[in-house]
């Protein structure tokens, strides 16, 4: 009797403990020759095809790296994950990082078939740089290449929206000097990640810089035919800011809406204390996914 009732304690004692974290279902999987770009690939039980949602880290495009395991909940939203390394800013130069980004979507199209993913429905997601890079994914133009010798960028590169955390959508020193402060262009992601030495050296020199500049800034790209966004700023920001956070500022997030606004994109705007959007991004993905509410 003490037995059986010690091993009843103990059977629910070990379930009421939280679920350990996921191991992908394909580690650290190249998706293509650098020796950066890996990923990590979780597949969810399904029978058919599932949306996809790929992580794109943050660290101001210097730092940072792939998640290695997820919490299970998120496994149980009804699709699949996907975390991804590129070449940082040390490594390479912009545009490195986003055309990365960029053929790591054509890469998970073409493993569709062997993966259950439904190439209609990707969508992207990340914080900081991870944000700007997935802003620029749902903005720029196709990059596919119907007559390239790699299989793998005949591939779109598409997305079918986007949710970014404290994400920069331009990297114009200029036009964020004047609408947040010098906080957001002294940090090192607005012009080390093109190879100036400073900001007033990337200023200095901006014709220099300015091409790659614009191109690798997410609100270039903003057209009508574009996915829709959810963006999320963590406090009140205002302006302007010389010291401090400003390469988070809620600046960054009023400037793209906008832009969209002026283009007929549907972008969704929430900052702590102040704007909030009508959905959740939680609501928001699974109506880009079109998934069933619940």
């Amino acid at each position: 009797m003490i037995k059986s009732t010690l091993i009843t304690l103990l059977v629910a004692g070990i379930s009421s403990l939280p679920a350990a974290n996921v191991e992908p279902t394909h580690k650290g999987i190249s998706y293509g020759s650098h020796k950066n770009l890996k990923l990590n690939f979780w597949k969810i039980d399904a029978k058919e095809p599932t949306p996809l949602l790929v992580h794109i880290h943050g660290g101001g495009w210097l730092g940072g790296k792939k998640n290695e395991t997820i919490s299970p909940n998120l496994l149980n939203q009804g699709y699949s994950y996907c975390s991804i390394d590129y070449r940082l800013a040390g490594v390479e130069l912009l545009p490195a990082a986003v055309h990365d980004a960029a053929r790591a979507i054509q890469f998970l199209r073409s493993k569709a078939g062997e993966w259950n993913i439904d190439p209609s429905r990707i969508a992207v997601t990340g914080g900081s740089a991870g944000a700007a890079s997935s802003l620029w994914l749902a903005y720029h133009d196709d990059l596919a290449d119907p007559a390239s010798k790699d299989p793998v960028l005949r591939y779109s590169s598409r997305v079918c929206g986007a949710i970014g955390i404290g994400g920069q959508t331009t990297l114009d020193p200029f036009l964020l000097e004047k609408a947040i402060g010098l906080a957001a262009i002294k940090h090192p992601m607005i012009w080390k990640t093109l190879g100036a030495t400073s900001h007033e050296h990337l200023m200095k020199n901006w014709e220099k810089f300015k091409a790659l500049s614009i191109e690798c800034s997410p609100m270039t790209h903003v057209s009508k035919e574009d996915p829709p966004v959810w963006i999320r700023y963590g406090k009140p920001a205002p302006v302007p800011v010389i010291k401090g956070d400003g390469i988070h500022h809620a600046g960054f997030g009023r400037l793209l809406k906008e832009r969209c606004e002026k283009s007929g994109v549907e972008c969704h705007l929430q900052v702590a204390g102040g704007e909030q959007p009508p959905m959740s991004n939680t609501e928001f993905l699974r109506r880009v996914f079109k998934l069933p509410e619940g």
